[in-house]
């Protein structure tokens, strides 16, 4: 059945939803999909119509300049379901306007806000049976961009395509980690793509990632280009450190991603009455702080795992263990569980982050 919403978009349903065979309590982080998709397509330099459709393979060239040279952007954002079964969005005007600042970067075009959330509320409307109840539940949203023009001349593409899945999660990482502070490796460098949220920039953490998987941690902590002092993000997230009570988080700029989970911790955290400072942070001070006992924590904050807390790590073959922590001496766990009621709306929301789909 086919029908038109708001005029431009049309919408198919699947016969059957797949979503009583579902296993909510065992899903693994981003492998499995709801029902729907939405597509839109970039020809002639203008966008077309939305379409939400049925979950399905998506049919391109093989010259398509995707594949050829690398124009794809994505985010990630959750919706979360109230215990009045009302579903909302956190913060969803930060996700799209860095999706367009991401675009911008890779010479693609940028998306209204009618397709980019109004197609997006449309869609999680149509499947908001998906989005399930209680803290640490949600779905995960991921929309994308990808150059879709055939040839391989390398030029920018004239066509894209704009689309958004939905994936049922839980939490992403489980358990504190170790990571290794990078050496050699960087993540991105100033003049380069590091700010936008951009496939190539997290393709190329995979090798070093690899490397320090082998040598048994499970992330990298990455330091700037040029001089390998400053530290930057942790794996995909950004990071915070805590030196006796004060935390500590590195400035955004061309190399760290403009996180929408670090902005809503830094805010938090202040308003909470905690000492923050972002500014950068070097690894010898983090080093020194470990070995004199006033490094308390370690945390990566991104949109699929909120928080997670670094239980160590090492830095020219040293291993610096953190102390252990009762659970109410953590500011880590004590922002996590502040921002996780705001989204799931069991506390109040004085920022006015959350969204009603």
């Amino acid at each position: 059945m086919e029908v038109d919403v708001m005029s431009n978009i049309s919408i198919t349903t699947v016969d059957k939803s797949k979503i009583d065979s579902f296993d909510f309590e065992n899903v693994k982080f981003g492998a499995k999909f709801t029902d729907h998709m939405l597509v839109c397509e970039y020809k002639n330099n203008a966008w077309q119509q939305m379409e939400i459709k049925p979950y399905s393979a998506i049919e391109l060239d093989p010259s398509a300049r995707v594949f050829h040279y690398g124009q794809a952007i994505f985010e990630g954002m959750k919706a979360y379901k109230d215990d009045n079964d009302d579903v909302w969005l956190f913060r969803p005007d930060q996700n799209f306007e860095r999706f367009n600042k991401s675009a911008v970067r890779l010479a693609m075009p940028e998306i209204d806000e009618e397709r980019f959330i109004g197609g997006l509320k449309a869609l999680i409307d149509l499947e908001r049976a998906w989005v399930r109840k209680g803290q640490g539940n949600s779905l995960y949203i991921r929309p994308f961009m990808i150059a879709t023009e055939s040839g391989v001349i390398a030029s920018p593409s004239n066509e894209f395509l704009f689309c958004i899945l939905l994936s049922p999660a839980k939490s992403y990482y489980s358990g504190k980690i170790k990571v290794q502070i990078a050496e050699h490796f960087s993540r991105a460098a100033n003049g380069g793509i590091g700010a936008a949220k951009a496939a190539g920039n997290y393709s190329a953490q995979f090798y070093p990632t690899k490397l320090a998987q082998e040598a048994g941690f499970n992330q990298v902590i990455w330091t700037d280009s040029a001089t390998h002092t400053k530290l930057e993000e942790a794996g995909t997230m950004n990071v915070f450190f805590r030196i006796n009570d004060t935390l500590y988080t590195a400035p955004t700029s061309e190399r760290i991603l403009d996180g929408v989970t670090r902005k809503s911790l830094i805010e938090l955290a202040k308003s909470e009455g905690y000492q923050v400072e972002v500014r950068p942070v070097l690894v010898e001070e983090i080093t020194k702080a470990a070995a004199d006992g006033t490094l308390k924590e370690i945390f990566g904050a991104g949109t699929a795992a909120v928080i997670n807390q670094i239980e160590g790590f090492s830095y020219k073959e040293q291993y610096y263990q953190l102390p252990e922590l009762k659970d109410e001496e953590c500011f880590a766990l004590d922002l996590k569980n502040k921002l996780t009621r705001i989204q799931n709306k069991l506390a109040n929301d004085p920022f006015e982050w959350t969204v009603k789909i």
